[in-house]
């Protein structure tokens, strides 16, 4: 009997020994957060990510897409730990469902819209926002889809403010997102096509036409926020601090975004 006690001691000893020595081989790995961002947002981010690194030791896996399509990625079990959105829309859509932490929500840049051609055509001849009705039957213009890319929507609001967006409807070619947007108007795809500032800022091949007067639709800002099963909340909330301090503002305002200060 006594045998039989000694045993079972020793094999909870090493029982607790192997955990415990698991669960210091897992404080001492690495730690990763996957970061789902706006596609807007890839330039800046994608600059970020490693001097993050670089400070905290923490890995960035960084996954880009339209607001839209990232939020139903996330509804739909996709591991990420932070989201940052081009509009707060799909951000409200996640705190609805509890799928995000309402209190760690903070908006970090804000944007323009531009209408832009490519480059070499004449200014002069290009046509202005309010006279995009006047586009020759052979041209087009590319917007993000309204239903899930931000800027699409934000174009949406703004053409029908000024009562374009039926005469226009026919005439449209909506892309996936707004780097897609930005591609068919460098290739020549399209005439025209509305992007973010941002997005203009970083291409050698379109030219802006004029920006959209930002009354005309509603506030671009770019919430962040962490994802409720994240497993790494300390790490990916380290990460939404860092792109509003000033090292992370000097690479948004880089990219052409709107900062503080």
């Amino acid at each position: 009997m006594k045998k039989l006690i000694i045993l079972c001691s020793l094999t909870a000893c090493l029982f607790l020994a192997a955990c415990s020595s698991q669960a210091e081989e897992q404080k001492n790995q690495p730690k990763e957060i996957t970061v789902a961002a706006a596609a807007s947002l890839t330039d800046a981010v994608e600059e970020a990510a490693p001097l993050f690194e670089e400070a905290t030791g923490t890995k960035v896996n960084t996954t880009f897409g339209s607001s839209g399509k990232l939020a139903k990625q996330i509804e739909h079990g996709a591991p990420v730990d932070l989201f940052l959105s081009a509009d707060g829309m799909w951000v409200d859509e996640l705190e609805e469902k509890e799928l995000a932490d309402t209190e760690t929500r903070t908006n970090f840049a804000a944007n323009r819209i531009v209408l832009i051609t490519p480059k070499g055509q004449s200014k002069e001849d290009a046509l202005t926002f309010k006279s995009l009705n006047k586009v020759p039957g052979e041209q087009t213009i590319a917007i993000g889809n309204p239903d899930s890319v931000p800027a699409g929507s934000y174009t949406k609001q703004a053409l029908e403010k000024i009562q374009l967006w039926k005469d226009l409807k026919d005439r449209l070619v909506y892309a996936s997102d707004v780097r897609q947007v930005l591609a068919y108007v460098e290739s020549g795809e399209a005439a025209y096509g509305f992007v973010y500032a941002s997005d203009a800022e970083i291409s050698d091949n379109i030219q802006v036409v004029e920006q959209v007067d930002k009354n005309l639709h509603n506030p671009i800002t770019y919430p962040g926020i962490l994802i409720s099963k994240s497993r790494t909340k300390d790490q990916a909330e380290a990460f939404l601090s860092f792109l509003k301090e000033d090292q992370g503002q000097d690479i948004l305002r880089k990219y052409g975004f709107e900062v503080e200060g």
